[in-house]
């Protein structure tokens, strides 16, 4: 692992605006580049949706590394980065969707024209449920690495409940770091790929002073109650029915290094993903290297340049395939 201390933080090219608005009863943080002035027909907003454990600034990179400016909004999921914290103790998957429905209608209307939209990891997931279920309000979608989850079956239900259960007896926490160049470390220990600059600038937009700590000490931008599992198991196969609905061309894009039995064992390849994925009615899939999950920090110059190409292409919808 490469040392960050001492690294010089990475300068942004493209400063963010912070956003606040109203959205199902909470305080929710969005980070904008551009404004409305840079859209046009066949050039609306770009909105990113970032991964579990993760924020909006997560993105910076990629924004940095567009050729052109463009209009493109960041949002901090619910219990992440400045976005407020629900009075809950689990996170279902559905208010994903329904804070992106509203925070969108906040946004931009409820009866815009469809916009450009682009998820990592948890985010990818959500995006293409989102372009399955609202098909008229995506124009574009893009997914960076959101596998779906592994096929659950009845039996698995109980179990789960249970320890679901057995979690709400005990406060989850998130381990404090000694400072800002712990956090930073941490990042680099989780992803070797990580430029020491990019992982010092994340660092600070990943973790905040812990409140009243004089030594520098630093906590997550995370709600701890992220880490508690949720009781109900994976509906795959009504996810699978929201993709088959998706009308937007959709662009894959996965790291090279990705495992995902790191996750998820032998219950779940990447062969019975790209299966799935077939569903989609048009699908371009392009593999990013060297880089793992985190393909936005390790290649953001390659991933911005597939994503601007593939939103300014024209082209008219391939065929749904046969199923």
């Amino acid at each position: 692992m490469r040392g960050v201390s001492g690294a010089t933080p990475y300068l942004p090219r493209r400063a963010a605006r912070s956003r606040f608005l109203s959205a199902r009863g909470l305080r929710q943080h969005v980070l904008v580049w551009g404004d409305s002035s840079l859209d046009r027909p066949g050039r609306p907003p770009l909105v990113l949706l970032h991964g579990w454990m993760d924020v909006a600034a997560s993105f910076q990179f990629v924004v940095d590394a567009f050729a052109e400016e463009r209009h493109v909004v960041a949002l901090d999921w619910r219990g992440f980065g400045a976005s407020e914290t629900p009075q809950a103790d689990t996170y279902f998957f559905a208010e994903y969707l329904g804070d992106l429905e509203i925070v969108l209608d906040v946004l931009f209307g409820s009866d815009r024209a469809p916009i450009d939209l682009a998820g990592h990891s948890m985010g990818g997931n959500v995006a293409m449920l989102y372009a399955g279920v609202r098909p008229g309000r995506v124009r574009r979608l893009v997914n960076l690495e959101g596998f779906g989850m592994p096929r659950s079956k009845p039996e698995h239900a109980p179990g789960r409940i249970a320890r679901w259960l057995d979690t709400l007896k005990e406060p989850m926490q998130l381990r404090p770091y000694a400072d800002l160049a712990a956090v930073a470390e941490r990042l680099t220990k989780t992803n070797p790929l990580l430029r020491p600059d990019r992982a010092v600038w994340l660092a600070s937009q990943w973790s905040q002073p812990v409140h009243g700590d004089p030594s520098g000490a630093r906590e997550l931008l995370a709600d701890p109650n992220h880490k508690r599992m949720s009781p109900i198991t994976a509906q795959v196969d009504e996810w699978l029915e929201c993709w088959k609905r998706i009308t937007a061309p959709v662009l894959w894009l996965e790291g090279d290094r990705t495992d995902i039995s790191v996750w998820w064992g032998d219950r779940y390849s990447k062969e019975e993903f790209h299966r799935r994925l077939d569903l989609v009615a048009d699908v371009d899939r392009h593999v990013v290297g060297p880089a793992g999950h985190m393909l936005h920090h390790d290649r953001p110059e390659d991933i911005a340049a597939l994503i601007e190409a593939f939103l300014s292409e024209s082209r008219p919808p391939r065929n749904a395939p046969t199923r």
